[in-house]
């Protein structure tokens, strides 16, 4: 009897502790200025901008956006309109990060030319974050490639923290890519029927991803650790993110900057696995840890009609 109740007593304190700690997340979106799917009409792109920034506002959300300098260039000539976008960012307040400058895979690309389009990818952001009184200060790996071998992982931090970077993991990854791309192609054909099934598709999806990598954050450090959203600048983003949003609120999240989420200690977990695939740090500290396959089940998938 007074083991069942020690055992009992034991559940319910976990349970508590559970329950109690707050739960909190940095909103981080990709591949600013914006994923246009070709569309280049600047009312449009301006729009995506103005309607992710009006969410931000809304949820109070500290985000942060991870820029492509390409994108503010047209034929290799800088295009003030298309810095703008990254003006309405700064000039409301929200922090950017270096997301390289044309986006390329450190697994498919030499040192010296991937690190060359670092330094290139800060040339506009960071004058730009000074003149509003911030610093450019993070990093988020294209594709999510941290390096095909312990070497190569190790080379690219000592790269960034000799250049002031800190690496800016993501834990809740997610296809919101294949989602957009296909809502873009259906704006595209004028199919507004089709873009609702999407949306509706992509919420649901997404609220799906914000519980199964809670648990999997449970599973491997026994608590709900501050998590780190990947979204990127989409169409998709500007009309749906809101109810997005609505769901991480629901399921009890706050929303915090990135410099506080990387104040979470599981941040510090070290990665001694290495492989192609772009994954969430969580899978990849799991992996590391060498957790069984087991560990990695039930993870969402998109649906058939998207893909």
């Amino acid at each position: 009897m007074h083991f069942s109740l020690s055992l009992f007593t034991s559940f319910l304190l976990i349970t508590f502790n559970l329950k109690s700690q707050p739960k909190q997340v940095c909103l981080s979106v990709d591949d600013l200025t914006v994923v246009n799917y070709g569309i280049n009409d600047t009312t449009f792109t301006y729009g995506i901008t103005r309607s992710l920034i009006h969410t931000f506002k809304k949820y109070q959300i500290p985000a942060i956006g991870y820029v492509n300098e390409r994108k503010v260039y047209t034929k290799d000539t800088l295009d003030m309109t298309k810095v703008k976008h990254l003006e309405l960012w700064a000039g409301n307040g929200y922090d950017l990060g270096n997301h390289t400058y044309a986006h390329l895979s450190y697994h498919n690309t030499p040192f010296d030319e991937y690190t060359a389009g670092i330094l290139r990818g800060e040339q506009v952001t960071r004058p730009l974050l000074k003149k509003y009184g911030k610093k450019l200060k993070y990093f988020r790996h294209p594709y999510l490639q941290v390096g095909l071998t312990q070497s190569a992982y190790d080379s690219l931090n000592q790269f960034l923290a000799d250049h002031n970077y800190i690496v800016a993991p993501i834990t809740i990854d997610n296809s919101d890519w294949r989602f957009a791309k296909a809502y873009s192609d259906a704006y595209k054909k004028g199919d507004v029927v089709l873009m609702e099934k999407i949306g509706e598709a992509y919420v649901e999806y997404m609220e799906q991803v914000l519980v199964y990598y809670e648990n999997q954050s449970i599973k491997l450090f026994g608590r709900v650790i501050a998590q780190t959203l990947l979204t990127h600048a989409s169409y998709l983003n500007a009309q749906y993110l809101d109810e997005v949003m609505q769901k991480y609120v629901a399921h009890g999240y706050q929303f915090v900057s990135q410099e506080e989420a990387l104040k979470e200690t599981a941040y510090q977990t070290e990665v001694t696995y290495f492989d192609n695939w772009g994954i969430s740090w969580i899978h990849r500290w799991a992996l590391s840890q060498g957790k069984p396959k087991e560990f990695f089940k039930d993870e969402p998938t998109v649906p058939e009609f998207i893909q």
